[in-house]
């Protein structure tokens, strides 16, 4: 582990798991909306969402995608690390009251680089949501 309780690059090794849940509230929405300054009708107003393909407002899909970033900067690899690069893959909407479960585990570990290659997977219920690759730089027990 690092000073600040994150892995070094020499201890991580492929397979390795680490998981956050959200319950997406209103206040969610509406504070993301807020902070990203992203408006869009689908997510706040509920008149104009039910007349969507969705049928009725959906989380933003990157408050969704933040819930990967929220495992990779305080469990896996965690503290000290550096995002370097996410692809992310939108399966399917996330509602307000639904719990959105975000995993990341180790696919590839390069300690010359000081960089992990992470998979990267929201679900709701069982059923994926959102999937990607996360690219991070890591802490070495050498620095």
């Amino acid at each position: 582990m690092n000073k600040v309780g994150g892995y070094n690059i020499e201890d991580l090794q492929p397979g390795m798991s680490a998981s956050v849940s959200k319950t997406v509230t209103e206040a969610d929405i509406i504070l993301f909306a807020g902070v990203s300054t992203d408006i869009n009708p689908a997510h706040l107003d509920e008149e104009y969402a039910k007349g969507t393909q969705f049928g009725g407002r959906i989380a933003h899909g990157m408050l969704s995608a933040s819930f990967i970033s929220a495992v990779l900067a305080n469990k896996l690899p965690g503290a000290g690390t550096i995002y370097l690069g996410q692809t992310l893959k939108f399966k399917a909407p996330v509602r307000i009251g639904e719990t959105v479960t975000a995993t990341v585990t180790v696919r590839e570990v390069v300690v010359a680089k000081k960089r992990c290659i992470l998979d990267a997977v929201c679900t709701v219920a069982g059923k994926t949501v959102i999937e990607g690759e996360s690219t991070m730089y890591c802490t070495s027990e050498k620095d």
